[in-house]
């Protein structure tokens, strides 16, 4: 097994997904398309490593390489993390209330 496939495998079994699950949520018509990533026998085109990539929420960089402080994750307590919309910063009463949409309107 490469270790593509080793950090693939890894990423799939801590979510408890199986191989048909992930497939279907890319867009493969057969899981033993993915298998075969995670096995180390095929490699996925671009466009399917980036759907890969957005489904487990890492940096297709971390996917290539294991480079794990490139996953994509942001919180939204980071406090150097800008929000904007339509250019605009979102002022922090806003954003306090798009937090608190987002928990479901749990404080």
């Amino acid at each position: 097994m490469s270790e593509f496939g080793e950090r693939l495998a890894n990423l799939r079994e801590s979510r408890g997904w199986s191989k048909t699950y992930v497939a279907k949520a890319i867009g493969l018509s057969s899981m033993q398309t993915y298998a075969n990533y995670e096995y180390g026998r095929r490699e996925p085109d671009f466009q399917t490593l980036n759907k890969i990539a957005n489904l487990f929420n890492v940096s297709t960089d971390y996917l290539l390489n294991g480079n794990k402080e490139e996953h994509k994750t942001a919180d939204l307590a980071d406090k150097d993390t800008v929000f904007t919309y339509e250019g605009r910063q979102i002022p922090p009463e806003d954003l306090e209330y798009m937090k608190r949409l987002l928990r479901g309107g749990k404080q």
